[in-house]
């Protein structure tokens, strides 16, 4: 007996348990059902969302593009022509019904003669613009225009006509009339022909650029004519299209001056060569030492030569590489003053050169007969020379500029020498200093 009641009890706790995980199973179906439906609705409110969003700038795209349309569309040049064009249609309205009546008057079979006379006027009108599209001779454009004032001139003697005759109305009103559309008449082609007139201009005027660059035209071909013409005949004489007129004027500027470069001349190229002569003129120091400034004349000493003998101290022998830095400038003696203002007896002032120690130099091309006839020296001569010459210098005397003026030598081969003699003796006190 027990052992039937464990067994129920057994089987109602297992029946417990599944009904338990069943209903976990289900809440768990429902939790995800619900999850999924959260998801779709936020996909489908994001979906409309971006919907509303690219409405809005779908909108506003229109928006812009009308704007800017209107804009296009109200610019300048649109309402002149769009506003012409609905000018020539309400002349055109305003007369075609009188010459109607008027024919029709007479004949109904004379119907078809105002649009022939109306229509005559406005192909001829638009003969002109087609003539200048095609760039026609100008009396295409005069007599197409004369056929112009022809037709429109008839149409208004019949409106005017027409006008001056209606009944029931005064004579002043009749007038009017008449006056009126014999006007609108002739204003149609009028204001047609200034359309054309200001749209080929336009044409023909084009963009700042286009206008500067025919003004530049006509400059160089007005400034240079021959070469412009010269570069004419070079482009007239090579087929169609295979020569530039610019490569043309460059050859005819390079065959006229003889440079190629654009805008210089023979005469050019002589006074750049003289200004560049007076630069390096003025800018090279003076060989007089007289200055003169306001009132006064200063006249500088004539350097003492025995300043430039060389002490044992002072290294007045060494070139500017041995010395390893820039030597000073020499120090001149004050300028003596001559305060010529107010000179109390005249005397005459004679201004000398500064004496020199050394020759004056040959100016111009020495001749043959007066060169030296001193053989060049090999570079052992030199370097015999150079060692008699330093044969009891210093090490410190023992420099480039020293041995120049020793042995009457460039500055390159003195330099030469001075390294070599350096070498010799170096190896001398070194073999001195083995031997010891």
């Amino acid at each position: 007996m027990s052992g039937y009641g464990d067994e129920r009890r057994l089987d109602r706790a297992a029946d417990a348990e599944q009904r338990r995980i069943d209903q976990a199973a289900a809440d768990t179906r429902r939790i995800e059902r619900e999850k999924a439906a959260d998801e779709r609705a936020a996909r489908l409110q994001d979906q409309r969302q971006a919907e509303r969003k690219q409405a809005r700038q779908e909108k506003a795209r229109l928006r812009v593009e009308r704007r800017e349309a209107r804009g296009e569309a109200l610019t300048a040049g649109n309402v002149y022509r769009k506003g012409t064009l609905a000018l020539v249609t309400a002349s055109a309205l305003g007369s075609l019904p009188a010459q109607v009546l008027h024919f029709a008057g007479i004949s109904p079979m004379l119907l078809p003669l105002p649009l022939a006379i109306e229509g005559a006027a406005w192909v001829m009108a638009a003969g002109v613009a087609y003539a200048d599209e095609r760039h026609l001779p100008g009396w295409v454009r005069w007599f197409l225009r004369l056929l112009v004032v022809a037709a429109a001139g008839f149409a208004a003697s019949i409106n005017y006509t027409y006008g001056t005759h209606l009944p029931s109305l005064s004579e002043p009103d009749r007038q009017a009339a008449g006056i009126g559309l014999a006007a609108v008449t002739l204003l149609g082609p009028l204001l047609f022909e200034i359309r054309q007139w200001v749209t080929t201009l336009s044409a023909h005027t084009g963009t700042p650029e286009d206008r500067e660059r025919r003004r530049h035209e006509r400059k160089r071909r007005r400034q240079h004519r021959s070469i412009a013409l010269l570069a004419d005949r070079f482009v007239s004489a090579a087929p169609f299209g295979q020569l530039d007129f610019e490569e043309a004027f460059a050859h005819a500027w390079e065959i006229e001056t003889g440079t190629s470069t654009p805008g210089m001349t023979p005469k050019l190229h002589q006074r750049a060569a003289r200004s560049t002569a007076a630069l390096a003129h003025a800018q090279r120091p003076p060989a007089n030492l007289v200055q003169r400034r306001t009132g006064r004349l200063f006249l500088r000493r004539p350097i003492d030569p025995t300043h430039t003998i060389e002490s044992p101290d002072t290294p007045t022998k060494r070139s500017t590489a041995d010395l390893g830095e820039s030597t000073p400038a020499p120090v001149l003696p004050a300028p003596v003053v001559i305060d010529l203002v107010k000179p109390t007896k005249p005397a005459p002032v004679a201004v000398v050169a500064a004496e020199s120690t050394r020759p004056r130099r040959a100016t111009g091309r020495v001749p043959a007969a007066a060169r030296s006839s001193r053989p060049a020296r090999t570079a052992e001569q030199l370097l015999t020379e150079a060692r008699k010459a330093t044969v009891d210098w210093t090490d410190r005397e023992l420099t480039a500029e020293g041995i120049r003026k020793a042995v009457h030598t460039s500055p390159a081969k003195a330099r030469v020498l001075r390294d070599t003699l350096r070498a010799e003796r170096e190896q001398s006190a070194g073999t001195a200093e083995a031997a010891a």
